[in-house]
């Protein structure tokens, strides 16, 4: 994940905060919404350490034969990489 969890806190709290005062919306469960708001932002971020984890799990299991050819690991990573985001149709930053 790229911002901290703190900050993504910090940034649903300010979101509900700005929201209300500008008067978009209304609630009577502030800190419920916040929660759900850090919830949905937190689950966001975390996509690509999804990928990044699926990536890694499949250059796992062909470590032997990328060896044998002399195959680069950074290079064979940026490429499962964008294969998956495009198959998955996933927007990273």
């Amino acid at each position: 994940m790229l911002l901290h969890r703190d900050y993504v806190h910090y940034l649903a709290k300010a979101l509900v905060k700005r929201l209300l005062e500008g008067q978009m919306i209304e609630t009577g469960q502030q800190q419920a919404l916040v929660g759900r708001i850090r919830a949905a932002m937190a689950e966001e971020l975390a996509v690509e350490d999804r990928v990044n984890e699926e990536v890694r799990s499949i250059l796992e299991q062909y470590q032997d034969e990328m060896r044998r050819t002399g195959a680069s690991y950074q290079e064979m990573y940026k490429r499962v990489k964008n294969q998956l985001v495009r198959e998955k149709k996933l927007i990273l930053r």
